[in-house]
């Protein structure tokens, strides 16, 4: 359900700069380094991804830009200008564990944080109005949040960081913990506050939430950028753009097949292809003519999860 909210300050003066500039970041805890020299830019109107390992850093990156953690060095920029706490009210912030006042309602909670964020009085109410038309909850307006779905209670999240309405957005993890209609419904909301002018920068766990939403992608491992690119142009620069095709047959081979990968003591074989289109199907010729029966055919196009395997080398999830 899209509604309309009024337009993002600054927005006509963002479209010819950067949102936001990172410049070699560096912060350690107890002699670790948890930021190396990281680098990064989300240009206005944009929808960046900011992928990595639990305790790669992207959380302490937030934290720096947003303020709750003093770099030792590093640039920050924000609508073209030094971040400063002085200019820092055009951040929104949404961390990834819930802050919302569990014995307060919906409209409640949104109003204190509308008076925490310095939204002018005369505006509260229209703003409390709106966020709960675009989260879908004006049904619960007066409920509890304590009472509330985990979904219900990560949009009204959402509505309370932003609800002074900033030209960039930091959200941690805003769908961990939320089933699929719900994290559908969230990107939705991310995706009009695009429209209306915002630049996000996003983190997540779940690589095709990235994929399927986001414009661009930063992948950081040990404190560091280790890829910075569209879906398309990681895949191309890591991995390639071959298919891995898998087949299973219908006894397992006992000598070689030529361009197959064999497991041991398994009816399925391995290979990669090219083309599609040219490389299967003498493939399956040659199956057919050793006597095979082929009784499945698996193609997989390379992903962002073969990307992130191959940069470092761990699930993201570890």
């Amino acid at each position: 359900m899209s509604v309309a909210a009024e337009p993002i300050n600054e927005k006509a003066e963002r479209n010819e700069q950067l949102a936001l500039a990172v410049s070699d970041a560096r912060k350690s805890y107890l002699g670790k380094k948890a930021l190396n020299g990281v680098s990064l830019q989300l240009r206005a109107g944009e929808h960046l991804a900011l992928l990595g390992p639990n305790g790669a850093g992207k959380t302490t990156l937030l934290r720096c830009i947003s303020g709750r953690v003093k770099p030792e060095s590093g640039r920050f920029e924000l609508l073209g200008k030094r971040l400063t706490d002085n200019n820092r009210h055009s951040l929104g912030i949404v961390p990834q564990e819930i802050a919302l006042y569990p014995k307060l309602t919906a409209r409640e909670n949104l109003e204190v944080f509308g008076r925490l964020y310095g939204v002018p009085q005369p505006k509260i109410r229209e703003r409390v109005r709106w966020a709960l038309q675009w989260t879908d909850l004006n049904d619960r307006a007066n409920d509890l949040s304590n009472t509330f779905s985990g979904g219900m209670k990560r949009r009204l999240n959402i509505a309370a960081g932003i609800l002074h309405r900033p030209a960039v957005i930091l959200l941690d993890e805003p769908t961990v913990g939320v089933d699929p209609q719900s994290r559908e419904r969230i990107f939705e909301m991310l995706e009009e506050l695009r429209c209306d002018g915002a630049s996000l920068l996003l983190t997540t766990h779940q690589l095709e939430d990235a994929e399927a939403h986001c414009d661009r992608i930063v992948i950081i491992d040990h404190g560091s950028v280790v890829a910075n690119g569209t879906r398309n142009d990681l895949i191309e620069s890591t991995i390639g753009s071959k298919r891995q095709m898998s087949v299973r047959v219908d006894r397992v081979p006992t000598a070689p097949i030529p361009g197959f990968t064999l497991n041991d003591n398994s009816m399925r074989l391995e290979t990669v292809l090219d083309d599609v289109a040219k490389d299967m199907p003498p493939l399956l010729n040659l199956l057919a003519s050793s006597g095979y029966v082929v009784e499945d055919v698996d193609i997989r196009a390379p992903s962002l999860q073969n990307v992130f395997l191959k940069l470092t080398g761990r699930e993201l999830r570890e």
